[in-house]
Parts: structure tokens; C-alpha cells; sequence
């Protein structure tokens, strides 16, 4: 019951997820990134296990191919799960289970990998994939095309309700990470998000890494 996609910037070295889904909250289980080693994403009949278990073998140096195998080596219900793995190089693996919901699909792209379940049509993962390919700027920016994208083409087989877009960069920490946990149009509410977010993103690293130079909140009580 979900359609996502985790994308690789070569310029800057960013990993990201844009996810959404008819399930509630789907960002808080499905997305998993390790910072400068690549994505997990586990969705259908969802475990997070997998998604945990899979950033730690990136982070181990395995590649996407590897770690798909590892997972599925030791899933006890790997005909329930729907696996996308993309690695610190772009290259990606997939998985769709003999169990796996409706009309699916999973697409590997240039330093991207796509995948849903649940969907109008297999077409969605296509115009997901090639928008993604097709967009520069901000890796934020690609996953959001994306989905809207394959929104456009269709989307889930019904109305979808959450959604999450999540970016890492050079911190240890994702310096994007917002989601939408229930709404009537998730997608277009993860994106206002996102243009509200995206003034203030650095002055939260900056406010981590070095806050003796990090600027004002700009909230009554703060006179700096």
C-alpha cells in the first residue's frame, strides 16, 4: 500500500527517501538511511527490522547486491516484503516477494531505485524513475518530483494519506527528515512543508556543529 523511491547526489554526496502511502505514519517505518552509505527502504507487509539491519550492512561496506542477500538470508518472511536497496555507489537492488499486495513493481535507475505495491499501475514506478532522472537541483527537489510524478501517473489503487521525504548530508544526523503522518493530500502537504523547511535547514546544522555563530530564532525571547 505504498510507492517510493531513495535517490544518490553525486555533487553532493546526499542520500535521500521520499515515501507515501494509504497506511498512517508510513515514514515512521519504512525509510532508512545511513549517512554517505547508501538506503534501505521496506514496505508491503512491512518489518523495520529490515530496514534497520540493512543501513548497518551498507555501513559495513557491503553493496547493494550483498546486502540484499544477507537480508533475505536470514527474513523468516521474505515472500511478505518489498525490498529496495540503493548503495554508496547508486547502484541498487530489488525485491517484491511472491506475497506482495496488488499490482506491484520495483524500477532501478541512474542513482535510483523505485518500488510500490498496491499500485493503479506498474506505469507508476516508470514516471517516478524517469522524473527523477530527468531533475536536477536539490536531491530534495528529485524524490519530491518524483512522487509527485507518480502520483500523476496514478499513484496507489486508492487515496493515499502519509507521506515523508528524508535527506542525509554530511552530518551524522538527517538534515531533512519531515513527514506527514495523516492527511487528504500528503504528498502536497509534505512539499509546503518542505518550502518552509528548506530557509532554515542549514541554520539547524549550523546550530549543532557550531552555535556560538548560528543565527537568531527570530521568537519573541530571543534578543541575539
Amino acid at each position: 500500500m505504498t510507492f517510493s523511491i531513495a535517490g544518490f547526489c553525486r555533487e553532493t554526496g546526499q542520500f535521500g527517501t521520499a515515501i507515501s502511502s494509504s497506511s498512517i505514519c508510513v515514514a515512521s517505518r519504512c525509510p532508512f538511511i545511513a549517512p554517505g552509505k547508501g538506503a534501505v527502504l521496506t514496505q508491503n507487509v512491512t518489518n523495520p527490522a529490515l530496514g534497520q539491519r540493512g543501513v548497518q550492512l551498507l555501513v559495513e561496506g557491503l553493496d547493494a547486491e550483498a546486502v540484499l542477500a544477507r537480508l533475505l538470508e536470514h527474513e523468516t518472511y521474505p515472500q511478505w516484503r518489498q525490498l529496495q536497496v540503493l548503495d554508496a555507489k547508486g547502484a541498487s537492488a530489488v525485491h517484491s516477494g511472491a506475497e506482495t499486495l496488488g499490482i506491484h513493481a520495483t524500477r532501478q535507475g541512474r542513482d535510483c531505485v523505485a518500488g510500490g505495491n498496491m499500485l493503479a499501475d506498474e506505469g507508476v514506478i516508470d514516471a517516478m524513475v524517469a522524473a527523477f532522472e530527468a531533475h536536477d537541483g536539490e536531491l530534495a527537489e528529485r524524490l519530491l518530483a518524483a512522487m509527485d510524478a507518480g502520483l500523476a501517473a496514478g499513484g496507489e489503487m486508492g487515496p493515499v494519506f502519509s507521506a515523508g521525504l528524508k535527506v542525509t548530508d554530511r552530518a551524522s544526523w538527517p538534515v531533512v527528515d519531515l513527514r506527514v503522518d495523516w492527511h487528504a493530500a500528503p504528498l502536497a502537504e509534505l512539499r509546503m512543508i518542505w518550502e518552509h523547511y528548506l530557509p532554515q535547514r542549514d541554520d539547524y546544522v549550523l546550530r549543532a556543529t557550531c552555535p556560538d555563530a548560528s543565527p537568531s530564532y527570530g521568537v519573541p525571547g530571543d534578543e541575539r
